[in-house]
């Protein structure tokens, strides 16, 4: 089926969060290879991500938090330094072969105007606050495929996760590409999952030419 549209997630597919993360460990005093260690765990145990913050400090309040870093003079947030390098010359390319390009992952409603101003190509910008759902619901690709104006099986979602991106995609009709970069993309395994996929992908440097017809 031809693919007319593309879709990808944020974190770890468009964004590196390695800055981010390390920046968590430094607020919450903790060395960065304990962070990142405890966090492979909880991503190997299918955890969510905030538990590595309640692990540190239990009754984390992520909202309290985001405040007081805001007040120290270190917010919360991703910037240009923090995109990975071959995000841009990907969706540049995809819409320049005349493919609508979109973008939609699990983010805060301050994502929206971090992602405006890196200045990336994209027809779509969905972030799961504004829209009121995320992932891995349903809702949320369903959603996708409104913003499309498509059928499902037109879109092709990228995302490095198995369990938010890959299996929800594929069980939403969606074709899918798994990209195997961060924490996520390379602890979680699924091969019957990863077997259905459309591509699977080390960069997203190779999708545009995986997508000329």
């Amino acid at each position: 089926m031809e693919i007319k549209a593309v879709f990808f997630d944020v974190g770890e597919t468009l964004i590196n969060e390695g800055r981010i993360y390390g920046e968590w460990a430094d607020w919450l005093g903790v060395p960065r290879h304990t962070f990142n260690a405890v966090l492979g765990g909880v991503i190997a145990r299918g955890g969510h991500h905030l538990e590595v913050l309640e692990h540190f400090k239990p009754g984390f309040d992520l909202a309290a938090e985001e405040a007081a870093r805001r007040a120290a003079g270190v917010p919360n947030g991703f910037g240009p330094e923090d995109l990975y390098p071959d995000a841009r010359r990907c969706l540049s390319d995809l819409r320049a072969m005349g493919l609508l390009v979109g973008v939609a992952g699990n983010q805060p409603k301050e994502a929206a105007a971090q992602f405006a101003a890196l200045g990336l190509e994209a027809d779509v910008v969905g972030m799961s606050e504004d829209w009121g759902v995320e992932k891995p619901s349903p809702e949320f690709f369903a959603r996708v495929g409104a913003e499309a104006g498509l059928p499902p099986e037109r879109i092709l979602y990228v995302g490095d996760r198995i369990d938010n991106d890959v299996r929800p995609g594929l069980a939403a009709g969606f074709q899918v590409a798994f990209l195997r970069r961060g924490p996520w993309g390379n602890v979680q395994r699924d091969d019957e999952a990863l077997a259905r996929c459309r591509f699977r992908l080390g960069s997203l440097a190779e999708l545009p030419d995986l997508l000329i017809p």
